[in-house]
């Protein structure tokens, strides 16, 4: 039998970016907070992620929206941890800045299309010349026609932060348990009174569903079934290499294009950017085919050269290590956050698809101002579970 300190006000359920958030922001307004996960700490999607702050991908939107709220937010809350936690909150966040950039004429022209959107919706988009952006990253092909600068877009390393996260709520007095799988929710009618999980089941005031990609099975399991997809990704780690070898994080203007595709084959789009660690990563892959994590030769050879089409200079350089990973994905490609009506007392934080890391800090916050019946900093409505659209069924794996 699973037992806890105390009863938990809530019990979220994932340990991931977003999981974690959600807990941070909820043991901040003074919930007593149990964060839950059948793994090791954020070691599904998060530990897959290249730690991406962006706006850059983004067209205007709800979601836009909450990655500008959440881009905003991420320096406070790391400078907050950091406050509350020293040395324990370190997660290596850098403000760099993107690069994207077009190496065909009518690339060219949809990229000046879609920055002049976006900065009708706020955003910071510096138009540069081929000369410009060579000057920002002087490795790239002579063969950019064009480029945008976004100086908002950032970088962090995604572990760490979301253990900073878990580290604040362990401080505040919550409880951060592994090893333990969620099979369904206990409830009276309709109401949601605790978790069950295969070690017992745990009262508590509400479940906050943080599965991820594996939001799907525990939706059903709670009664409340979601149309969430595991959509794969792979990167290529390259050794460490010179300081200033890739300076932004740099994409070629195809990528917003594969990550608002609803197509479930194979789709690639070049994304090179360095660590602190002097690695650099190399993506991005994206295809809907369930839960596969066999590590395919093909999708890593057109990603290393895509990117030495884009970065001569990568071309004989020695790749370390390649990984995947699945992202939650939802058919209209938005996420889900806030209360299930169908069952009273079961929240959703999931469906952010590859952006999660960016969008955590929004999310958590936007979440625990629902649940305290706070003022929601921005519009929670397009998020809802109950939308319009998202009760249609998910296009076949």
């Amino acid at each position: 039998m699973l037992v806890l300190r105390k009863h938990p006000d809530v019990i979220v359920v994932g340990s991931g970016i977003t999981g974690a958030a959600c807990a941070e922001a909820l043991t901040r307004r003074g919930l007593r907070v149990a964060v839950l996960d059948r793994g090791p700490l954020a070691s599904g999607t998060t530990a897959c992620g290249e730690g991406n702050l962006l706006v850059s991908d983004k067209p205007p939107g709800p979601e836009l929206a909450l990655a500008q709220a959440s881009l905003r937010r991420w320096p406070r809350l790391l400078a907050a941890l950091a406050d509350e936690l020293g040395p324990d909150a370190a997660c290596e966040y850098e403000p760099k800045g993107g690069l994207v950039v077009a190496t065909g004429p009518e690339e060219a022209g949809a990229l000046t299309e879609f920055a002049a959107a976006q900065r009708a919706a706020g955003v910071t988009a510096q138009a540069l010349t081929p000369a410009e952006a060579a000057a920002r990253e002087p490795g790239l092909t002579p063969e950019v026609r064009g480029a945008v600068f976004y100086p908002e877009d950032a970088q962090l390393q995604p572990v760490l932060a979301a253990t900073a996260l878990l580290a604040a709520v362990r401080a505040r007095g919550g409880e951060v348990r592994t090893g333990i799988e969620a099979v369904g929710v206990d409830r009276s009618g309709d109401r949601v009174t605790g978790l069950v999980t295969r070690s017992g089941t745990i009262p508590c005031g509400a479940v906050v569903s943080a599965c991820g990609p594996w939001t799907a099975t525990f939706a059903a399991a709670a009664g409340a079934p979601l149309p969430v997809l595991p959509r794969r990704g792979m990167i290529l780690v390259t050794a460490p290499l010179p300081p200033g070898t890739v300076r932004h994080k740099v994409y070629d203007a195809g990528y917003v294009g594969a990550v608002g595709s609803d197509d479930a084959d194979l789709s690639t789009s070049t994304v090179v950017e360095s660590t602190r660690a002097g690695t650099v990563l190399i993506g991005s892959s994206r295809q809907r085919a369930g839960f596969d994590d066999a590590v395919r030769i093909d999708v890593l050879r057109r990603l290393a050269r895509r990117a030495a089409v884009l970065f001569p200079g990568l071309r004989n350089v020695p790749v370390m290590r390649a990984y995947g990973g699945f992202r939650p994905y939802t058919p209209d490609h938005l996420p889900v956050i806030g209360e299930d009506p169908r069952r009273p007392g079961l929240w959703h934080a999931t469906g952010h698809e590859g952006a999660g890391i960016g969008l955590a800090a929004a999310t958590g916050e936007l979440l625990a101002e629902l649940y305290a019946g706070e003022r929601p900093h921005l519009d929670p409505e397009p998020f809802r579970v109950d939308r319009p659209g998202l009760e249609e069924p998910p296009c076949p794996q």
